[in-house]
């Protein structure tokens, strides 16, 4: 069995204080993933204290924005990686703490932050400019993978809901970033011809969500009116071996450590 888990922890240091990275009933130092994927680290990882730059057991890569206490991705593997690449060669995203990927056995593995927009500023301008240039990559990289015999593996926040099983208040956010039209019909790109596949989705065709992230504001949490962000996009092969998926869920408002919960996934290779 090889499991994967993916959480935005908003702010690497912010979600240690709140539990992520206890000793003794932390979820890192419980969790019994292969490989854990990281987004919105927020973090050099010389301002980060050995337990969180490396955490006992594991190997782990750290990919900060430039912009300082922003973005930033990571990963953490049991098994040391045989390569790593920052950045999917694009100038205006490589440096900027969005995507990570490692080569492990078999398998190449990536933590995606994708930027979160707005509609009618240059931050959705921004969204939609990595987007236009992520997709061919995925495509390519699909490829390369394949033509090495590897396998491909994709998680994290996507900031976008594919569906209107992937959101509680979909009618009200339809114009909204993170629901457009436009951002909805690049995950059916994604999840299509791209040629991967939404395991998460896959293993739970006819329910709504399972969300993964939940606004602060309000009774969001407690109501369960959560969005569906964070994927695995798997290549069919790897997908098709999936045999569970669980959204991490704090069991309490108060034991949170993040406005996102881990998304884990069991592959049976």
């Amino acid at each position: 069995m090889l499991t994967v888990s993916t959480a935005n922890v908003n702010g690497l240091r912010a979600a240690a204080r709140k539990g992520l990275c206890e000793p003794s009933g932390g979820w890192l130092a419980a969790t019994d993933a292969d490989v854990v994927c990281l987004q919105e680290t927020r973090a050099e990882p010389e301002q980060l204290p050995d337990a969180l730059r490396e955490p006992p057991g594991w190997h782990a890569v750290h990919a900060p924005g430039e912009v300082k206490g922003r973005a930033g991705v990571a990963m953490l593997s049991r098994a040391e990686p045989d390569a790593v690449r920052v950045g999917f060669g694009e100038h205006e995203f490589d440096d900027a703490g969005r995507y990570l990927e490692v080569d492990l056995e078999g398998l190449t593995v990536a933590s995606l932050y994708l930027p979160k927009g707005e509609v009618g500023t240059e931050r959705q301008a921004a969204k939609q400019r990595f987007m236009g240039a992520f997709l061919p990559y995925l495509a390519e990289r699909r490829e390369k993978a394949a033509a090495e015999g590897r396998e491909m593996l994709v998680c994290g926040d996507f900031n976008i809901a594919h569906r209107e099983a992937d959101l509680k208040n979909w009618r009200s956010n339809r114009s909204k970033s993170g629901f457009l039209p436009e951002e909805r019909d690049w995950m059916g790109l994604l999840f299509g011809e791209t040629g991967y596949v939404d395991v998460v989705r896959a293993l739970h065709p006819d329910v709504a969500g399972p969300y993964s992230w939940w606004s602060y504001r309000g009774r969001a949490f407690d109501n369960d009116a959560g969005w569906r962000i964070d994927y695995h996009a798997a290549t069919p092969a790897l997908a098709a071996t999936a045999v569970s998926a669980t959204v991490e869920r704090a069991p309490s408002y108060d034991r949170r450590w993040s406005d996102h919960a881990p998304v884990t996934v069991r592959y049976g290779r």
